[in-house]
């Protein structure tokens, strides 16, 4: 929301600067054509009888600029931009605090854990030296497991980027079984990526002798895929003027080799989305909220460093939740084997030490905190756990 206001006032300030210019401009050729005008006349071969036209030429031109009015004309646009650049200024002070300290806290982190979550991070985005040169300056000898099998990763996607696909075959082939327990059809995309080239660089035999070898083997199972695909064999060296054509388009190799890196990691064990990566973005969206939690704290003269959980939760986007934790909005506790959720019938959710509360007793009935219904312990249904 914060990034939006601002670039919503950037986007005013950058409309300001461009009609100040263009006004600005406007005002300077104006100046500039009444001025070559009256250069043009006094230059022009005259009388010595004339001397008092070119008076008067001069006297028009001074009336033609003093009715221009340059000045005023200049100083209304860029009043108007300072006063925008000012705004931009004090909202850009407000939104974006330049002491991100204060939202720092204390924690105990292991840095054996530390150093190998960064080594990885290098060898996950294929900076081998880099990550060698903090396994050996860490002494993390042990960081170094998924160096060669991220390397094998990025060894069979640099392939595929130069169209060759040999190394992904050789790879799905070798991980067949495990891809298919996993519900992955990565080893057809990938040999239909290479039927098409079959089909576009070599001879229709070529292709449909692709086909039965490659193809025929996932026809029971992707029947509608497979009849498309015998259907390019008519035309065979010139699929980009029939119906066809898509299968030519390079977004089929974007999404297989992105879809080929997902699965290597998820085979490995790893996640696709840099762990890191992922941590460093997390932080950065939950920082606004800190820091006024901060602030606030400090206004309050309560120490944020003796804090063991935060009072208020930190709400990230979707992509960042990863698996379920519920923490009950009442008591603030992690919801556990002891402490189950509970589902009101109202549909709201308290952990089960929160409800006993609330209702004093198993029999007795409570109402629901964050709405008018009424229910009883018996009428909450345990979620999970």
């Amino acid at each position: 929301m914060e990034i939006s206001s601002i670039k919503d006032a950037f986007d005013r300030v950058a409309k300001k600067q461009k009609l100040c210019s263009s006004k600005s401009q406007e005002t300077v050729d104006q100046v500039g054509r009444e001025i070559e005008q009256a250069l043009a006349a006094l230059r022009s071969p005259q009388d010595p009888s004339t001397l008092a036209d070119q008076k008067s030429v001069l006297t028009e031109l001074k009336l033609k600029l003093n009715a221009i009015g340059a000045l005023q004309q200049l100083e209304g646009p860029h009043k108007e931009l300072n006063t925008s650049l000012g705004k931009y200024q004090k909202l850009l002070e407000k939104l974006l605090n330049p002491d991100i300290s204060k939202a720092y806290r204390n924690v105990d982190f292991d840095s054996h854990i530390i150093n190998q979550i960064i080594a990885s991070h290098f060898y996950h985005q294929g900076l081998y030296d880099l990550g060698d040169s903090i396994v050996n300056e860490a002494g993390e000898p042990d960081a170094t497991a998924l160096r060669s099998q991220f390397l094998e990763m990025h060894q069979v996607i640099e392939a595929m980027r130069t169209r060759n696909l040999q190394p992904a075959l050789t790879w799905v082939t070798a991980n067949r079984e495990k891809l298919v327990q996993i519900g992955s059809n990565l080893e057809l995309k990938i040999h239909t990526l290479q039927y098409v080239e079959v089909l576009q660089n070599g001879t229709r035999a070529d292709a449909l002798k692709y086909a039965k070898t490659h193809l025929a083997p996932f026809a029971s199972l992707n029947k509608d895929d497979f009849h498309k695909l015998m259907g390019c064999l008519l035309y065979a060296g010139r699929l980009e003027n029939s119906p066809y054509s898509e299968l030519l388009s390079p977004f089929h190799w974007e999404i297989t080799t992105e879809e080929l890196a997902r699965q290597f990691c998820s085979l490995m064990g790893q996640s696709y989305q840099n762990p890191l990566s992922v941590v460093f973005a997390a932080g950065v969206e939950g920082l606004p909220t800190l820091l006024k939690l901060a602030n606030v704290m400090a206004a309050k003269k309560q120490e944020w460093q003796e804090m063991k959980q935060l009072p208020v939760p930190v709400e990230l986007g979707k992509e960042f939740q990863f698996h379920s934790i519920f923490v009950c909005p009442v008591s603030r506790d992690q919801g556990s084997e002891e402490n189950p959720p509970m589902l009101l019938p109202c549909l709201h959710v308290l952990c089960k030490q929160s409800i006993i509360k609330l209702s004093k007793n198993s029999t007795r009935t409570f109402k629901c905190p964050y709405c008018p219904a009424e229910a009883t312990v018996a009428h909450c249904r345990q979620l999970y756990f």
